[in-house]
């Protein structure tokens, strides 16, 4: 999630009192359950894939570099992961991870999120978490059909949505990686008091959506801060077997603190390690933490480590561009 949140203490100051009349409209703690559809086999979780990517071709509202991707080997693999891209953004943010990964054995998995990729570049204000959570949903049941074991990557809202999938009761979700995770904004963009009634106020459009100089929306942000909200507390033991985050300290959109806690505790739930990846400053990469094209060999480099995490390795040694 680019770079977003900017409260006015004033402005929270000037809706205190319906903060407080609407207290006991709080954010509901209802924990969506995945209800277990019929699994999918490979042949069919691959024609339900092409049919969203021949879909999406056919829609001229979808931008043709933005499209759902799937990267097969034309059989199901021993591990498939699903990739969730970032509020504002599309899978195409994910296309040098997701080669990565297919050229390592996996199948991939890169579908688009409601109200993103499109020709309307503002289209994503409109999204709502409902939309989203059913988006993920679909997501995992496809990626599940395409290879033996499940993982997910997601970043920045994404990150909240494959933290959610692996939570749910049931799930499938045996690897789970977070890049940049948005549980919530860096304290200095909103501080804690205000998060809950940005979720009551603009997650619910109790108030006009407000949109900052880079075109975010606050109403589209509480969707992801609801599902966020929607983790269990304390978390449940789901079978995962490698849980992992990579955080930046260039990152001014999400709360350092629980971009790592949160998955900390998902781990200590589960019996496994959390394993943390810190980039180095000094490789300039802020929020989005894929954007690492520009970095040459040392990008190239990061998106392995990423691979080694996910997949629970050992954090190999201090090297420039891994840090730990």
């Amino acid at each position: 999630m680019p770079e977003i949140i900017a409260l006015s203490v004033g402005g929270l100051a000037l809706v205190a009192t319906a903060i407080v009349g609407l207290r006991r409209w709080s954010v509901r703690r209802a924990r969506p359950r995945l209800a277990p559809p019929r699994p999918l086999d490979f042949a069919a979780a691959t024609r339900a894939a092409e049919a969203v990517v021949a879909a999406e071709a056919a829609d001229p509202d979808v931008r043709p570099e933005s499209r759902s991707r799937l990267l097969s080997h034309g059989f199901r693999t021993e591990r498939v992961v699903l990739l969730l891209h970032g509020y504002t953004l599309a899978p195409e943010q994910y296309d040098y991870l997701a080669q990565e990964f297919f050229d390592s054995g996996y199948n991939v998995w890169i579908p688009r999120a409601p109200q993103h990729g499109t020709v309307d570049r503002q289209a994503h204000h409109r999204v709502e978490a409902g939309a989203l959570r059913a988006y993920a949903e679909q997501a995992l049941r496809v990626a599940a059909g395409l290879g033996d074991e499940v993982g997910v990557v997601g970043i920045s809202g994404g990150a909240v949505l494959a933290a959610w999938l692996a939570q749910a009761p049931g799930t499938v979700v045996r690897r789970l990686l977070l890049l940049s995770p948005f549980f919530g904004p860096d304290p200095r963009q909103a501080p804690a008091y205000a998060v809950r009634p940005l979720i009551l106020l603009y997650g619910r459009r109790l108030l006009p959506d407000r949109v900052t100089s880079r075109g975010y929306s606050l109403a589209a942000v509480s969707q992801y801060l609801t599902i966020a909200g929607t983790l269990p507390n304390p978390p449940r033991r789901t079978g995962l077997r490698a849980v992992a985050v990579a955080i930046s300290p260039l990152d001014g959109v999400v709360d350092p603190r629980a971009a790592v806690d949160v998955p900390r505790r998902i781990a200590d739930a589960n019996g496994t390690p959390l394993r943390v990846c810190t980039l180095p400053e000094a490789l300039g990469v802020g929020h989005n933490t894929l954007n690492l094209a520009a970095l040459g060999a040392e990008g190239a480099e990061l998106r392995r480590r990423y691979v080694a995490l996910y997949e629970g390795q050992p954090a190999p040694t201090a090297s420039p561009a891994a840090g730990s």
